[in-house]
């Protein structure tokens, strides 16, 4: 049994299977971070399947019930570090029209384990929330996923809503999901690009001390 497999169990929405081998993979003294990552590999593809529509919805969320169960597993072998000793608040979501929370979800995880304070949105969050959201919590990021290219457009539409309110400096941008890039991160303007759950942390913190 292997990583791979692990992953191949999430993706057919088989929660059970995901468990047990995620169980005895923790046992044998895998890394729970490299179980993470497998995860968000998992849903990356499952994400691109979705979008090609080669699944749908109900697959998706089969998907998703497997990574929950998975990630509860996990969530308490995390191991808590002093390393990046700077903390900050985010405002983390999924952009309006895209339903694909996952990856999010993991990323979030991860901030809280690393002593972030993480305010979740959920998905199919609307451009202007995420900044009425982020002037209530007097955020440091606005984090925002897209997992589908015909929703991409809408991490651009948030910075270009803080320029017109003259708030764009006020707000570090983190954009991240499966089509995004730090190609299209740079292309829009965004202050970061984080390619996965786990180096979300380091990024984030280093961004805060510039």
């Amino acid at each position: 049994m292997s990583l791979e497999q692990l992953g191949k169990y999430v993706e057919d929405g088989d929660d059970k299977e995901s468990k047990a081998l995620a169980e005895r993979l923790l046992t044998d003294g895998t890394d729970p971070l490299t179980i993470l990552n497998t995860l968000t590999e998992a849903m990356g593809r499952v994400g691109e399947r979705f979008a090609k529509l080669d699944i749908f919805l109900p697959e998706v969320m089969l998907a998703g019930e497997a990574l929950t169960a998975v990630v509860e597993l996990v969530r308490p072998r995390l191991p808590k570090t002093d390393t990046w000793t700077s903390k900050g608040k985010v405002v983390l979501g999924v952009v309006r029209g895209d339903l694909h929370e996952i990856g999010k979800n993991i990323v979030k995880l991860m901030l809280e384990t690393n002593g972030f304070e993480v305010k979740d949105l959920g998905y199919d969050v609307d451009s202007l929330d995420f900044i009425k959201e982020a002037e209530a919590m007097g955020a440091d990021f606005i984090g925002a996923s897209s997992l589908m290219t015909t929703t991409m457009p809408r991490q651009k539409e948030i910075i270009e809503f803080l320029k017109e309110k003259g708030l764009r400096d006020k707000y570090k941008v983190v954009i991240g999901g499966a089509p995004a890039s730090k190609e299209w991160a740079d292309m829009i303007g965004a202050d970061l690009y984080c390619e996965n759950a786990n180096s979300a942390p380091g990024l984030m913190t280093g961004l805060l001390v510039e």
